[in-house]
């Protein structure tokens, strides 16, 4: 062998060598890289999977961070809570729902709600979610499809110490004839026992019977949407044999019938409120609810979802066993047979534009809460849900006072009051109504301004 043949086979060998090296090396980069691929689409379907729950509620936001961490933990899937602060719901959904990181699960508010936020919203009809429902006529249905699922049954009223009360039975000047609250059943009996229990508020160590009148903006809600229920209830009732709910919510006008009774149990909180007139704009839910913590007032109109409200304020004086509820009486023939307003006002919806895995993700959140023993001991012992779904047993039944009498009137022989609010027309309506009352109360207008806007701002709403 020459030693060009030599070099030239050595000098080959070697080429051949770093040429193979070189391809090692190509191939080990591939493999890595796809390796690193491969984790990072691992990583990126795993963060596809997070559930971002806008809340509507202030009062439990905290309960629900400690859920979503719990199923964290439980589950590996991450869930997002965002809060909504008081009355800006629907204008924080309008804002998140267009990020590109949108709410997975959102709350619509009745069939209302379900008409603003139907192209969002999934059919949830083959989920076991909705299997769960005891009363499956309780969703929001839309045709052949299931697009909201109500999470809890809760009931509003007027609560009532009553140790303030059986003081008040007690006194031998007391000017009515009854000897206990339970026995008030119409507006008269309640009017009666107001009048006279202002009479007799410095010998029962209150500043008013009922706990101010909370008019400031945004805290207006306990008139504008449950006190209104109730003549718009009647009226709805008398129109139609459809559900109040429905006959409300196909109106185009309203009559506002009952309009005097309305006015009537609105100047009986106020007349004989714990707070003048000239300062109930100043006045949040808040400082009702703690005016009747500490003992200042007999009563406050308000739900089952309260008692946090009461038993955790600072020096709170009001016995669970005390703890007790009255209709909202407003004067109409046969109120004798009705009992508390109940109902649900809000529905879980899935937003149908975001990716499948967070759709499912997204229901699978939602199924564990309502039917594992860890979600289900959340929602009765610490949201304090009265729940309308199948998964709960006897046994697993919240606890508060005011839960325990929602259930209670539920059981009596008594007319549940429907949620007509839930078909009231739009927020600005409710808006519109409460700056009407506020005007009312500090005597810029009169009644007939409050019953125009009414009736004016529900066409409006509707045309």
């Amino acid at each position: 062998m020459s030693y060009a043949d030599y070099t030239t086979n050595k000098g080959g060998n070697i080429m051949k060598k770093a040429v193979a090296l070189l391809t090692c090396a190509v191939l080990l980069f591939t493999v890595t890289a796809c390796g690193k691929k491969d984790t990072a689409d691992k990583n990126s379907a795993k963060a596809d999977n997070t559930v971002y729950f806008l809340n509507f509620k202030p009062e439990i936001a905290d309960i629900y961070k400690e859920i979503a961490q719990k199923y964290e933990a439980e589950k590996g899937v991450k869930v997002k809570v965002v809060t909504a602060a008081s009355n800006t719901y629907e204008t924080t959904l309008k804002s998140e729902i267009a990020k590109s990181d949108a709410p997975t699960i959102f709350q619509i508010n009745g069939p209302v709600g379900y008409k603003s936020w139907s192209k969002y919203c999934k059919d949830l009809k083959d989920t076991k979610l909705y299997d769960y429902l005891s009363d499956k006529d309780l969703a929001i249905k839309d045709g052949d499809g299931v697009f909201g699922i109500p999470y809890v049954v809760e009931g509003y009223g007027i609560i009532y110490n009553n140790a303030i009360m059986e003081k008040y039975f007690a006194l031998k000047d007391k000017s009515v004839s009854i000897s206990k609250a339970e026995e008030i059943t119409n507006f008269k009996l309640l009017k009666e026992v107001a009048e006279d229990m202002t009479k007799h508020k410095s010998e029962l160590g209150i500043d008013g019977v009922f706990a101010s009148t909370s008019m400031s903006g945004g805290e207006q809600w306990r008139w504008t949407t449950h006190l209104l229920n109730m003549p718009i209830y009647y009226e709805m009732k008398e129109k139609s044999d459809d559900s109040a709910i429905a006959t409300a919510y196909n109106a185009k006008t309203i009559d506002f019938k009952y309009s005097e009774n309305f006015k009537n149990i609105f100047d009986l909180y106020v007349n004989n409120s714990t707070t003048e007139k000239g300062l109930l704009s100043g006045k949040s839910v808040e400082n009702s609810m703690a005016e009747f913590a500490l003992g200042k007032a007999a009563m406050v109109q308000n739900g089952n979802w309260a008692w946090d409200q009461i038993s955790k304020v600072s020096g709170n004086t009001v016995k669970a066993d005390d703890i007790k509820y009255l209709p909202i009486y407003i004067g109409v023939d046969g109120e004798e047979k009705q009992g508390l307003c109940i109902g649900t006002e809000n529905y879980l919806a899935i937003n149908k534009n975001v990716s499948e895995e967070k759709q499912k993700a997204s229901v699978d959140f939602l199924e564990w809460l309502f039917s594992s023993d860890t979600g289900k001991d959340y929602v009765v012992n610490k949201l304090k849900f009265i729940s309308p779904f199948n998964t709960f047993e006897d046994n697993e039944k919240p606890d508060d006072p005011l839960a325990r009498q929602v259930i209670s009137w539920m059981e009596k022989d008594k007319t549940t009051v429907e949620w007509v609010f839930n078909s009231f027309p739009s927020l600005d309506f409710k808006d519109d109504v409460g700056n009407a009352l506020l005007e009312y109360v500090q005597g810029s207008k009169s009644w007939d301004n409050v019953k125009s806007t009414t009736i004016e701002s529900w066409k409006n709403a509707k045309s």
